[in-house]
């Protein structure tokens, strides 16, 4: 009991240097990041026979959802059941754990680079509340508008850009106009 004792100290001690605040570092060089990704996409076709791609795996977590409360629907949904229909496992997908992945992968990189912390960044003349409900319309908008275009910007602009598919740049292109175009009315948010 005693050594049980002295080691949670211990292990508090351990996990409070782990968990420090770490000296921001500077980011990486954008063109070197842009070779990575590229060397990283590469890798992805290579090994996986696809590219890069979240929407995919976000969607198969909410089809996972979907046959944990309501099998049936799964199972008469032509497309559902191609994902999870019946003895199929949702999670049997390499897209479900490059989404855990890149969330492990952005914890980890955060913490080594002293930019794990919890902030809300936004302009001045914008509440907190007003920011995070943005940014919950605009991810809704955005996982939304993924599904119609059978992919999100890494499976559209950067798999589907790298092997040339016209819809792929079609989409940025319109991800890109489409940014711009609704900038000007969102610019006081944000100054």
């Amino acid at each position: 009991m005693a050594t049980y004792a002295k080691a949670r100290p211990a292990a508090r001690r351990s996990l409070s240097r782990i968990l420090a605040r770490r000296e921001t570092k500077e980011y990486v060089n954008p063109y070197l990041a842009g070779i990575l990704l590229g060397i990283v996409l590469f890798s992805a076709f290579f090994l996986t026979g696809g590219g890069l791609g979240a929407s995919g795996g976000m969607n198969n977590l909410v089809v996972l959802a979907q046959d944990t409360v309501a099998p049936n629907h799964v199972d008469r949904t032509a497309y559902l059941l191609g994902i999870a229909g019946g003895n199929k496992n949702p999670l049997d997908s390499w897209t479900v754990w490059l989404l855990f992945g890149v969330i492990i992968g952005g914890f980890v990189s955060g913490w080594l680079n002293g930019r794990l912390k919890i902030e809300t960044n936004k302009g001045p003349q914008i509440s907190t509340r007003t920011r995070w409900g943005l940014a919950f319309f605009g991810g809704a908008l955005m996982g939304y508008g993924a599904r119609l275009a059978r992919g999100c910007t890494s499976g559209q602009a950067l798999s589907g850009g790298a092997v040339l598919s016209v819809g792929s740049w079609v989409f940025m292109f319109a991800v890109f106009g489409g940014a711009y175009g609704v900038a000007y009315f969102v610019r006081k948010f944000w100054n």
